[in-house]
């Protein structure tokens, strides 16, 4: 970091983070301002629902400012907002980033560590949000405020209500329009292997209805559970799609069932929730008709979330150089692979006309939303050098 930059890191720090969590211990090097970072997001308590990221928001904006960003919050409801950041921006096209501060609840298990106090541990920091993904929100901030501005600029696309169904990338896109921009780094847990795209993610809401009767005399009524039972049987026969060379085939779960009042009456409604994750080339809309085609007459079918693929031909330039490099300093292979989760890629790659995406982060997918969640220091000092990397080389 230049002293320049340095200088007012001091001045950011002193201004705004002693209300958060107070530290005497100075800020010196990379690997100390991202942890610190990480650490200070962590404190933020963005559980979703209801979600309250509107205060780390304002924090980021306000770190960003002083580094020389301009900023624009937007709005997301009571106590939430999104940010969007950019430097250098007008010419040519920039470089993204994005990442969501919202966290998933903790869950009945006792935390080791107090779920937002930031501990470090032999070499893990631990924390809600720490794996998924403060850390890799805190590494690209830092990343970006310690390198040069590259032709086209960076933006920085912060968001609330990922956890959800993507609501707040979709408020931004809503919002207006966005800096032109080349292509865009997710900041998702991969352990930093550069992976080219993820499944889509389609889950539905199935109500059934039926008529109450005595239990005794079952006859007598119309079993909404039972009804359900035969179009969930229908439904496990569906042909979901062909496979994908990469991400495999499309899956489908069944994730929560819910009828009945009581033991000795004939339901007369029950909800089934559904989780599909969709391949490139897969139809949504095939989807849903096809699963409408097994429910009983007088059903109904709710879309929850409706998030397409996305995937970027690993032989892209762009991404081909990053997976390169990127491996070069983690270890990981560069063999393309792909996520089963969504990310907020599934709004902003279809909004910037299917710019290249590449989901890269410090953390690790398999840690995200669970108890004793954390995160690898040196994946954090690896995340903030591969940004740079890429910053360094974008061309615009």
């Amino acid at each position: 970091m230049s002293c320049r930059a340095a200088s007012w890191w001091r001045r950011a720090s002193r201004r705004i983070w002693p209300r958060i969590r107070p530290s005497t211990k100075p800020i010196s090097g990379d690997v100390m301002d991202v942890v610190d970072l990480t650490r200070r997001l962590i404190a933020f308590d963005t559980i979703n629902p209801p979600g309250v990221e509107a205060e780390a928001m304002a924090f980021c904006a306000a770190l960003l400012e002083a580094g020389g960003f301009t900023c624009r919050l937007v709005p997301q409801g009571p106590g939430r907002s999104n940010l969007v950041a950019e430097k250098g921006t007008g010419a040519g096209r920039a470089l993204a980033f994005t990442g969501h501060l919202d966290t998933v609840p903790l869950g009945a298990a006792p935390w080791r560590h107090p779920p937002h106090a930031g501990v470090i541990e032999e070499g893990r920091l631990y924390g809600r949000g720490s794996t998924d993904m403060k850390g890799g929100v805190a590494a690209f901030i830092v990343a970006a405020l310690g390198a040069p501005v590259p032709p086209g600029g960076i933006v920085l696309l912060l968001t609330a209500g990922e956890e959800t169904g993507s609501d707040g990338a979709r408020a931004i896109v809503e919002a207006g329009p966005l800096p032109p921009i080349g292509a865009l780094i997710v900041a998702e847990p991969t352990e930093n292997r550069a992976v080219p795209g993820h499944k889509g993610a389609l889950w539905l809401r199935l109500v059934f209805h039926g008529v109450t009767a005595h239990g005794s005399a079952p006859e007598a009524g119309v079993n909404a559970i039972e009804a359900a039972m035969v179009a969930l049987a229908a439904i496990r026969q569906i042909d979901l799609g062909p496979a994908h060379p990469v991400m495999g085939r499309p899956t489908l779960n069944i994730g929560t069932i819910a009828g009945g009042l009581n033991t000795n009456s004939v339901p007369d409604r029950c909800e089934v929730t559904l989780d599909l994750r969709s391949v490139p080339g897969g139809d949504h809309a095939r989807l849903v008709a096809q699963l409408r085609a097994c429910l009983p007459e007088g059903s109904e079918l709710h879309r929850i979330v409706d998030l397409p693929p996305v995937w970027t031909d690993p032989a892209e330039p762009w991404l081909a150089g990053l997976t390169t490099k990127s491996a070069a300093r983690s270890g990981q292979p560069v063999a393309p692979s792909a996520m089963s989760y969504f990310t907020d890629a599934s709004i902003f790659t279809p909004a910037l006309a299917e710019v290249p995406t590449v989901i890269l982060g410090p953390g690790r997918a398999e840690l995200a939303h669970k108890t004793d969640e954390y995160v690898s220091l040196a994946r954090l000092e690896e995340a903030v050098a591969i940004y740079r990397d890429a910053l360094d080389d974008w061309e615009g």
